[in-house]
Protein backbone atom coordinates (compact mmCIF):
# COMPACT_ATOMS: atom_id res chain seq x y z
CA UNK A 1 0.00 0.00 0.00
CA UNK A 2 1.52 3.42 -1.16
CA UNK A 3 2.13 6.15 1.22
CA UNK A 4 1.88 9.87 1.26
CA UNK A 5 2.65 12.48 3.36
CA UNK A 6 -0.70 14.65 2.92
CA UNK A 7 -2.96 11.22 2.86
CA UNK A 8 -0.59 10.29 6.06
CA UNK A 9 -0.35 13.06 8.04
CA UNK A 10 -1.92 13.49 11.41
CA UNK A 11 -4.80 15.26 12.59
CA UNK A 12 -4.24 19.24 13.03
CA UNK A 13 -6.18 21.64 13.99
CA UNK A 14 -6.70 22.92 10.47
CA UNK A 15 -8.41 19.39 9.68
CA UNK A 16 -10.82 19.90 12.47
CA UNK A 17 -11.59 23.17 11.55
CA UNK A 18 -12.17 22.96 7.90
CA UNK A 19 -14.58 20.27 8.94
CA UNK A 20 -16.23 22.24 10.76
CA UNK A 21 -16.46 25.01 8.40
CA UNK A 22 -17.35 22.53 6.03
CA UNK A 23 -20.41 21.14 7.97
CA UNK A 24 -22.40 24.34 7.82
CA UNK A 25 -23.84 23.29 4.41
CA UNK A 26 -25.20 19.88 5.90
CA UNK A 27 -26.70 21.61 8.68
CA UNK A 28 -28.55 24.71 7.10
CA UNK A 29 -29.68 21.83 4.69
CA UNK A 30 -31.24 19.68 7.24
CA UNK A 31 -32.55 23.08 9.05
CA UNK A 32 -33.88 24.73 5.55
CA UNK A 33 -35.94 21.70 5.09
CA UNK A 34 -37.01 20.81 8.07
CA UNK A 35 -38.09 23.97 9.43
CA UNK A 36 -40.68 24.30 6.26
CA UNK A 37 -42.46 21.04 8.29
CA UNK A 38 -43.41 23.05 11.11
CA UNK A 39 -44.10 26.13 9.52
CA UNK A 40 -46.49 24.55 6.67
CA UNK A 41 -48.55 23.74 9.93
CA UNK A 42 -49.53 27.60 10.44
CA UNK A 43 -48.68 28.76 6.80
CA UNK A 44 -51.38 26.01 5.48
CA UNK A 45 -54.07 27.37 7.12
CA UNK A 46 -53.29 31.24 6.60
CA UNK A 47 -52.59 31.01 2.79
CA UNK A 48 -55.18 28.23 2.28
CA UNK A 49 -52.82 25.75 0.49
CA UNK A 50 -54.02 23.41 -1.04
CA UNK A 51 -52.43 19.48 -1.05
CA UNK A 52 -50.90 20.82 -4.53
CA UNK A 53 -49.51 24.15 -2.91
CA UNK A 54 -48.16 22.25 0.59
CA UNK A 55 -46.03 19.62 -1.73
CA UNK A 56 -44.45 22.33 -3.81
CA UNK A 57 -43.48 24.55 -0.88
CA UNK A 58 -42.27 21.68 0.26
CA UNK A 59 -40.39 20.33 -2.98
CA UNK A 60 -38.74 23.79 -4.29
CA UNK A 61 -35.85 23.73 -2.39
CA UNK A 62 -35.43 19.68 -3.79
CA UNK A 63 -35.44 20.91 -7.23
CA UNK A 64 -33.35 24.35 -6.41
CA UNK A 65 -30.60 21.13 -4.91
CA UNK A 66 -31.00 19.05 -7.93
CA UNK A 67 -30.04 22.00 -10.21
CA UNK A 68 -27.19 23.64 -7.42
CA UNK A 69 -25.93 20.54 -7.30
CA UNK A 70 -25.63 19.36 -10.82
CA UNK A 71 -24.53 23.12 -12.44
CA UNK A 72 -22.21 24.24 -9.37
CA UNK A 73 -20.03 20.60 -9.06
CA UNK A 74 -19.13 21.29 -12.43
CA UNK A 75 -18.63 25.15 -12.15
CA UNK A 76 -16.62 24.24 -8.89
CA UNK A 77 -14.15 21.68 -10.93
CA UNK A 78 -13.38 24.53 -13.29
CA UNK A 79 -13.11 27.80 -11.23
CA UNK A 80 -11.84 26.05 -7.68
CA UNK A 81 -13.37 25.09 -4.42
CA UNK A 82 -12.06 28.31 -2.78
CA UNK A 83 -14.31 30.81 -5.12
CA UNK A 84 -17.53 29.52 -4.14
CA UNK A 85 -16.93 28.69 -1.02
CA UNK A 86 -18.44 31.56 0.61
CA UNK A 87 -20.30 32.82 -1.81
CA UNK A 88 -23.10 30.27 -1.95
CA UNK A 89 -23.40 31.43 1.87
CA UNK A 90 -24.03 35.05 1.23
CA UNK A 91 -27.18 33.60 -1.15
CA UNK A 92 -28.55 31.77 1.61
CA UNK A 93 -28.09 34.63 3.62
CA UNK A 94 -29.89 36.91 1.27
CA UNK A 95 -33.02 34.55 0.49
CA UNK A 96 -33.38 33.54 4.05
CA UNK A 97 -34.15 36.62 5.52
CA UNK A 98 -36.15 37.07 1.65
CA UNK A 99 -38.74 34.50 3.03
CA UNK A 100 -40.26 36.37 5.83
CA UNK A 101 -42.00 38.93 3.63
CA UNK A 102 -43.51 36.57 1.22
CA UNK A 103 -47.07 36.94 0.63
CA UNK A 104 -48.26 34.39 -1.75
CA UNK A 105 -47.53 30.68 -2.07
CA UNK A 106 -45.99 31.47 -5.59
CA UNK A 107 -43.10 33.92 -4.30
CA UNK A 108 -42.15 31.60 -1.42
CA UNK A 109 -42.05 28.45 -3.42
CA UNK A 110 -39.22 30.36 -5.86
CA UNK A 111 -37.74 31.96 -2.64
CA UNK A 112 -37.30 28.53 -1.28
CA UNK A 113 -36.09 27.23 -4.94
CA UNK A 114 -33.18 29.97 -5.11
CA UNK A 115 -32.13 28.77 -1.76
CA UNK A 116 -32.25 25.16 -2.35
CA UNK A 117 -29.67 26.42 -5.94
CA UNK A 118 -27.27 27.54 -2.98
CA UNK A 119 -27.43 24.91 -0.86
CA UNK A 120 -26.92 22.07 -3.51
CA UNK A 121 -24.09 24.36 -5.25
CA UNK A 122 -22.64 24.38 -1.44
CA UNK A 123 -22.31 20.62 -0.95
CA UNK A 124 -19.84 19.94 -3.90
CA UNK A 125 -17.97 22.78 -2.89
CA UNK A 126 -17.32 22.05 0.46
CA UNK A 127 -17.22 17.66 0.49
CA UNK A 128 -14.59 18.14 -2.51
CA UNK A 129 -12.32 20.68 -0.87
CA UNK A 130 -12.72 18.46 2.59
CA UNK A 131 -11.77 15.18 0.74
CA UNK A 132 -8.57 17.05 -1.13
CA UNK A 133 -6.81 18.01 2.57
CA UNK A 134 -8.28 14.81 5.06
CA UNK A 135 -5.99 11.88 5.72
CA UNK A 136 -6.77 8.63 4.74
CA UNK A 137 -7.31 7.48 8.65
CA UNK A 138 -9.58 10.34 9.07
CA UNK A 139 -10.94 10.52 5.38
CA UNK A 140 -14.45 8.88 6.43
CA UNK A 141 -14.88 10.39 9.55
CA UNK A 142 -14.39 13.66 8.38
CA UNK A 143 -16.92 13.41 5.87
CA UNK A 144 -19.10 11.02 7.51
CA UNK A 145 -20.14 13.52 10.37
CA UNK A 146 -21.25 16.49 7.55
CA UNK A 147 -24.40 14.03 6.97
CA UNK A 148 -24.60 14.19 11.35
CA UNK A 149 -24.70 17.54 10.95
CA UNK A 150 -27.26 17.42 8.44
CA UNK A 151 -29.61 15.44 10.89
CA UNK A 152 -28.38 18.32 13.93
CA UNK A 153 -29.94 21.00 12.05
CA UNK A 154 -32.88 19.26 11.41
CA UNK A 155 -33.34 18.81 14.77
CA UNK A 156 -32.42 22.32 15.97
CA UNK A 157 -35.11 23.43 13.40
CA UNK A 158 -37.82 21.57 14.84
CA UNK A 159 -36.82 22.89 18.77
CA UNK A 160 -36.74 26.21 17.22
CA UNK A 161 -40.00 25.78 15.29
CA UNK A 162 -41.79 24.54 18.36
CA UNK A 163 -40.80 27.66 20.41
CA UNK A 164 -41.53 30.49 17.74
CA UNK A 165 -45.11 28.65 16.98
CA UNK A 166 -45.99 30.31 20.58
CA UNK A 167 -45.19 33.90 18.93
CA UNK A 168 -47.85 34.45 17.17
CA UNK A 169 -49.63 34.05 13.55
CA UNK A 170 -46.48 35.39 12.05
CA UNK A 171 -44.28 33.16 13.55
CA UNK A 172 -43.44 30.94 10.37
CA UNK A 173 -42.09 34.29 8.95
CA UNK A 174 -39.35 34.26 12.03
CA UNK A 175 -38.98 30.40 11.60
CA UNK A 176 -37.96 30.33 7.54
CA UNK A 177 -35.61 33.55 8.36
CA UNK A 178 -33.96 32.09 10.91
CA UNK A 179 -31.97 29.99 8.29
CA UNK A 180 -29.96 33.70 8.27
CA UNK A 181 -28.22 33.76 11.67
CA UNK A 182 -26.22 30.17 11.06
CA UNK A 183 -25.62 31.27 7.04
CA UNK A 184 -24.16 34.51 8.38
CA UNK A 185 -21.90 33.25 10.78
CA UNK A 186 -19.98 30.69 8.27
CA UNK A 187 -19.42 33.65 5.68
CA UNK A 188 -16.95 34.57 8.56
CA UNK A 189 -15.78 31.17 9.61
CA UNK A 190 -14.94 30.21 6.30
CA UNK A 191 -13.00 33.64 5.14
CA UNK A 192 -9.81 32.94 4.12
CA UNK A 193 -10.00 29.20 3.77
CA UNK A 194 -6.72 28.01 1.49
CA UNK A 195 -7.38 25.92 -2.20
CA UNK A 196 -7.26 22.40 -2.64
CA UNK A 197 -3.70 21.82 -3.62
CA UNK A 198 -4.54 18.65 -5.38
CA UNK A 199 -6.95 21.00 -7.65
CA UNK A 200 -4.13 23.27 -8.12
CA UNK A 201 -1.43 20.88 -9.48
CA UNK A 202 -4.81 19.40 -11.79
CA UNK A 203 -4.35 23.37 -13.32
CA UNK A 204 -0.69 23.11 -13.40
CA UNK A 205 -0.35 25.87 -10.66
CA UNK A 206 2.00 23.99 -8.98
CA UNK A 207 3.76 27.11 -6.95
CA UNK A 208 1.01 27.60 -5.53
CA UNK A 209 -0.24 24.45 -4.32
CA UNK A 210 2.92 24.22 -2.91
CA UNK A 211 2.68 26.85 -0.63
CA UNK A 212 -0.48 26.17 0.55
CA UNK A 213 0.98 22.12 1.67
CA UNK A 214 3.92 23.72 3.08
CA UNK A 215 1.59 25.99 5.02
CA UNK A 216 -0.88 23.25 5.88
CA UNK A 217 1.36 20.60 6.41
CA UNK A 218 4.90 21.97 7.68
CA UNK A 219 7.78 23.10 5.77
CA UNK A 220 9.22 19.77 4.90
CA UNK A 221 5.80 18.79 3.13
CA UNK A 222 6.08 18.42 -0.64
CA UNK A 223 3.02 18.13 -3.39
CA UNK A 224 5.19 15.12 -5.17
CA UNK A 225 3.11 11.97 -4.06
CA UNK A 226 0.09 14.53 -4.16
CA UNK A 227 -1.48 13.44 -7.47
CA UNK A 228 0.18 10.12 -9.30
CA UNK A 229 -2.91 10.13 -11.86
CA UNK A 230 -1.36 11.47 -15.17
CA UNK A 231 -4.35 10.74 -17.10
CA UNK A 232 -7.26 14.05 -17.48
CA UNK A 233 -10.89 13.37 -17.25
CA UNK A 234 -13.33 15.32 -18.20
CA UNK A 235 -17.45 15.89 -17.04
CA UNK A 236 -18.08 13.06 -19.63
CA UNK A 237 -15.81 10.78 -18.00
CA UNK A 238 -18.69 10.13 -15.16
CA UNK A 239 -21.04 8.65 -17.86
CA UNK A 240 -18.24 6.57 -19.77
CA UNK A 241 -17.29 2.87 -18.96
CA UNK A 242 -14.38 3.50 -16.58
CA UNK A 243 -16.69 5.51 -13.97
CA UNK A 244 -20.40 4.97 -14.74
CA UNK A 245 -21.14 2.21 -12.62
CA UNK A 246 -19.53 4.24 -9.66
CA UNK A 247 -21.81 7.06 -10.89
CA UNK A 248 -25.28 4.97 -10.82
CA UNK A 249 -24.18 3.64 -7.19
CA UNK A 250 -23.79 6.78 -5.86
CA UNK A 251 -26.49 8.64 -7.16
CA UNK A 252 -28.84 5.64 -6.90
CA UNK A 253 -27.71 4.48 -3.05
CA UNK A 254 -28.24 7.88 -2.13
CA UNK A 255 -32.04 8.21 -3.90
CA UNK A 256 -32.93 5.28 -1.86
CA UNK A 257 -31.62 6.52 1.17
CA UNK A 258 -33.27 9.97 1.32
CA UNK A 259 -36.70 9.93 -0.66
CA UNK A 260 -38.60 7.98 2.05
CA UNK A 261 -36.49 10.20 5.15
CA UNK A 262 -37.03 13.41 3.26
CA UNK A 263 -40.88 12.91 3.32
CA UNK A 264 -40.46 12.55 6.87
CA UNK A 265 -38.29 15.58 7.70
CA UNK A 266 -40.78 17.52 5.68
CA UNK A 267 -44.21 16.02 6.86
CA UNK A 268 -43.24 14.39 10.23
CA UNK A 269 -45.79 16.85 12.55
CA UNK A 270 -48.44 16.10 9.55
CA UNK A 271 -47.73 11.95 9.78
CA UNK A 272 -47.22 11.78 13.26
CA UNK A 273 -50.96 13.70 13.78
CA UNK A 274 -52.31 10.83 11.62
CA UNK A 275 -50.90 8.20 13.75
CA UNK A 276 -52.22 8.21 16.96
CA UNK A 277 -50.14 11.15 17.92
CA UNK A 278 -52.50 14.11 17.89
CA UNK A 279 -51.95 15.46 21.37
CA UNK A 280 -50.87 19.15 21.81
CA UNK A 281 -47.79 19.64 20.26
CA UNK A 282 -47.33 15.83 20.27
CA UNK A 283 -46.44 15.87 16.69
CA UNK A 284 -43.44 18.19 16.45
CA UNK A 285 -41.85 16.55 19.44
CA UNK A 286 -42.24 13.48 18.14
CA UNK A 287 -40.31 14.52 14.67
CA UNK A 288 -37.89 16.35 17.05
CA UNK A 289 -36.87 12.81 18.92
CA UNK A 290 -37.18 10.66 15.73
CA UNK A 291 -34.77 13.53 14.32
CA UNK A 292 -32.70 13.15 17.33
CA UNK A 293 -31.99 9.12 16.67
CA UNK A 294 -31.41 10.07 13.05
CA UNK A 295 -28.61 11.74 14.13
CA UNK A 296 -27.52 9.39 17.29
CA UNK A 297 -27.52 6.45 14.32
CA UNK A 298 -24.40 8.43 13.00
CA UNK A 299 -22.49 8.28 16.03
CA UNK A 300 -21.73 4.34 16.26
CA UNK A 301 -21.38 4.27 11.88
CA UNK A 302 -18.48 6.72 12.41
CA UNK A 303 -17.25 4.44 14.76
CA UNK A 304 -17.64 1.00 12.54
CA UNK A 305 -16.80 3.00 9.62
CA UNK A 306 -13.12 1.80 9.35
CA UNK A 307 -13.87 -1.13 11.88
CA UNK A 308 -16.68 -2.75 9.10
CA UNK A 309 -15.09 -1.28 5.94
CA UNK A 310 -17.61 1.19 3.96
CA UNK A 311 -19.66 -1.74 2.20
CA UNK A 312 -20.65 -3.96 5.32
CA UNK A 313 -21.64 -1.10 6.88
CA UNK A 314 -24.20 0.13 3.95
CA UNK A 315 -25.42 -3.44 3.55
CA UNK A 316 -26.56 -4.12 7.03
CA UNK A 317 -27.87 -0.90 7.37
CA UNK A 318 -30.13 -0.86 4.40
CA UNK A 319 -31.52 -4.40 5.80
CA UNK A 320 -32.48 -3.08 9.36
CA UNK A 321 -33.94 -0.01 8.09
CA UNK A 322 -36.39 -1.78 5.67
CA UNK A 323 -37.45 -3.56 8.41
CA UNK A 324 -38.17 -0.52 10.64
CA UNK A 325 -40.43 0.85 8.07
CA UNK A 326 -42.27 -2.41 7.17
CA UNK A 327 -43.45 -2.07 11.33
CA UNK A 328 -45.53 1.01 10.30
CA UNK A 329 -46.21 0.02 6.98
CA UNK A 330 -48.13 -3.52 8.28
CA UNK A 331 -49.25 -2.04 11.93
CA UNK A 332 -50.57 1.83 10.41
CA UNK A 333 -53.24 1.41 13.21
CA UNK A 334 -51.13 -0.28 15.57
CA UNK A 335 -50.39 2.24 18.84
CA UNK A 336 -48.17 5.23 19.17
CA UNK A 337 -45.21 3.69 20.93
CA UNK A 338 -45.32 0.42 17.93
CA UNK A 339 -45.14 3.13 14.96
CA UNK A 340 -42.65 5.50 17.01
CA UNK A 341 -40.63 2.37 17.19
CA UNK A 342 -40.58 1.45 13.81
CA UNK A 343 -39.44 5.14 13.15
CA UNK A 344 -36.24 5.35 15.21
CA UNK A 345 -35.38 1.61 14.02
CA UNK A 346 -35.21 3.06 10.86
CA UNK A 347 -33.85 6.39 11.69
CA UNK A 348 -31.41 5.08 14.07
CA UNK A 349 -29.75 2.53 11.66
CA UNK A 350 -29.68 5.17 8.29
CA UNK A 351 -26.76 6.51 10.34
CA UNK A 352 -24.27 3.70 8.14
CA UNK A 353 -25.91 4.65 4.28
CA UNK A 354 -26.00 8.17 5.63
CA UNK A 355 -22.49 8.82 6.18
CA UNK A 356 -21.30 7.15 2.98
CA UNK A 357 -23.53 9.55 0.99
CA UNK A 358 -20.38 12.23 0.93
CA UNK A 359 -17.91 9.56 1.88
CA UNK A 360 -18.43 7.67 -1.49
CA UNK A 361 -18.56 10.51 -4.26
CA UNK A 362 -15.70 12.33 -3.05
CA UNK A 363 -13.80 8.95 -3.02
CA UNK A 364 -14.87 7.07 -5.90
CA UNK A 365 -13.64 10.13 -8.81
CA UNK A 366 -10.30 11.67 -9.28
CA UNK A 367 -9.91 15.15 -8.63
CA UNK A 368 -10.55 16.81 -12.07
CA UNK A 369 -14.21 15.53 -11.71
CA UNK A 370 -14.40 15.21 -8.02
CA UNK A 371 -17.02 18.05 -7.40
CA UNK A 372 -18.68 17.46 -10.77
CA UNK A 373 -18.92 13.32 -9.22
CA UNK A 374 -20.90 15.10 -6.00
CA UNK A 375 -23.19 17.29 -8.00
CA UNK A 376 -24.12 14.25 -10.00
CA UNK A 377 -24.77 12.24 -7.01
CA UNK A 378 -26.92 15.23 -5.42
CA UNK A 379 -28.82 15.49 -8.34
CA UNK A 380 -29.71 12.15 -8.73
CA UNK A 381 -30.56 11.94 -5.47
CA UNK A 382 -33.27 14.79 -5.57
CA UNK A 383 -35.06 13.57 -7.96
CA UNK A 384 -36.71 10.50 -6.16
CA UNK A 385 -36.68 12.75 -2.52
CA UNK A 386 -38.60 15.60 -4.87
CA UNK A 387 -41.09 12.88 -6.51
CA UNK A 388 -41.53 11.23 -3.11
CA UNK A 389 -42.02 14.36 -1.01
CA UNK A 390 -44.41 16.22 -3.49
CA UNK A 391 -46.37 13.20 -3.16
CA UNK A 392 -46.82 12.74 0.19
CA UNK A 393 -49.85 15.17 0.73
CA UNK A 394 -51.87 13.30 -1.33
CA UNK A 395 -50.03 9.86 -0.31
CA UNK A 396 -52.31 10.64 3.22
CA UNK A 397 -55.24 11.79 1.21
CA UNK A 398 -55.59 8.88 -0.80
CA UNK A 399 -53.90 5.63 -0.04
CA UNK A 400 -53.14 6.50 3.79
CA UNK A 401 -50.03 6.47 5.73
CA UNK A 402 -49.81 2.37 5.59
CA UNK A 403 -48.96 1.98 1.82
CA UNK A 404 -47.25 5.04 1.58
CA UNK A 405 -44.85 3.85 4.15
CA UNK A 406 -44.49 0.20 2.53
CA UNK A 407 -43.49 2.17 -0.77
CA UNK A 408 -40.96 3.58 1.39
CA UNK A 409 -39.50 -0.13 2.70
CA UNK A 410 -39.51 -1.00 -0.94
CA UNK A 411 -37.55 1.96 -1.85
CA UNK A 412 -34.97 1.32 1.05
CA UNK A 413 -35.20 -3.24 0.26
CA UNK A 414 -34.02 -2.09 -2.93
CA UNK A 415 -31.15 0.51 -1.81
CA UNK A 416 -30.10 -2.75 0.06
CA UNK A 417 -30.27 -5.04 -3.31
CA UNK A 418 -28.36 -2.42 -5.09
CA UNK A 419 -25.82 -2.12 -2.63
CA UNK A 420 -24.84 -6.44 -2.53
CA UNK A 421 -24.11 -5.45 -5.89
CA UNK A 422 -22.14 -2.59 -6.33
CA UNK A 423 -21.03 -1.20 -2.89
CA UNK A 424 -17.12 -0.34 -3.16
CA UNK A 425 -14.66 -1.22 -0.26
CA UNK A 426 -12.30 1.55 -0.30
CA UNK A 427 -11.37 1.61 3.75
CA UNK A 428 -7.94 2.59 4.05
CA UNK A 429 -6.73 3.78 0.62
CA UNK A 430 -5.56 6.68 -0.06
CA UNK A 431 -7.92 9.11 -2.42
CA UNK A 432 -5.64 8.61 -5.48
CA UNK A 433 -5.88 5.41 -5.06
CA UNK A 434 -9.87 4.87 -4.10
CA UNK A 435 -10.50 7.52 -7.24
CA UNK A 436 -7.97 5.36 -9.80
CA UNK A 437 -10.27 4.44 -12.89
CA UNK A 438 -7.91 1.01 -12.72
CA UNK A 439 -9.23 0.26 -9.40
CA UNK A 440 -11.92 -2.00 -8.60
CA UNK A 441 -12.64 -0.63 -5.31
CA UNK A 442 -12.64 -3.94 -3.62
CA UNK A 443 -9.72 -4.96 -1.85
CA UNK A 444 -8.45 -8.25 -1.07
CA UNK A 445 -9.26 -10.44 2.56
CA UNK A 446 -5.24 -9.90 2.91
CA UNK A 447 -5.70 -6.17 2.31
CA UNK A 448 -8.65 -5.53 4.05
CA UNK A 449 -7.12 -7.16 7.11
CA UNK A 450 -3.77 -4.65 6.74
CA UNK A 451 -6.19 -1.42 6.13
CA UNK A 452 -8.19 -2.26 9.29
CA UNK A 453 -5.18 -2.29 11.16
CA UNK A 454 -3.28 0.43 9.73
CA UNK A 455 -6.89 2.71 10.61
CA UNK A 456 -7.05 1.35 14.33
Amino acid sequence: MSTSLVDDAPLTSFHKRLTLYTTGGPFLDGYILSIIGVALMQLGPQFHLTAFWSGLIGTSTLVGLFLGGLIFGYVTDLVGRHVMYTIDLAVILIFSIWQAFADSPLELAILRFILGVAVGADYPIATSLLAEFAPRKHRGMMLGILQAMWYFGALVAYLVGYLLLATGPDAWRWMLASSAIPAFALIFMRWGTPESPRWLIKKNRIDEAREVVKKVYGPDADITDLESQTKKWGFRALFQREYLKRTLYVGLFWMLLITPSFALSTFGPEILQVLNMKQQGAPFIGTAVISLFFLLGDIPALWLINKLGRRRLVIWSFAIMTLGLLIIGVLPDASAWIIFTGFVIYAFFSGGPSILTWIYPNELFPTEVRASAVGVATAISRIGSFIGTFLVPFGIVSIGIGPMVLIGAGLTFLGFLISVAWAPETTGQTLDEASSAENPNSLSQKERVLSGNQTK
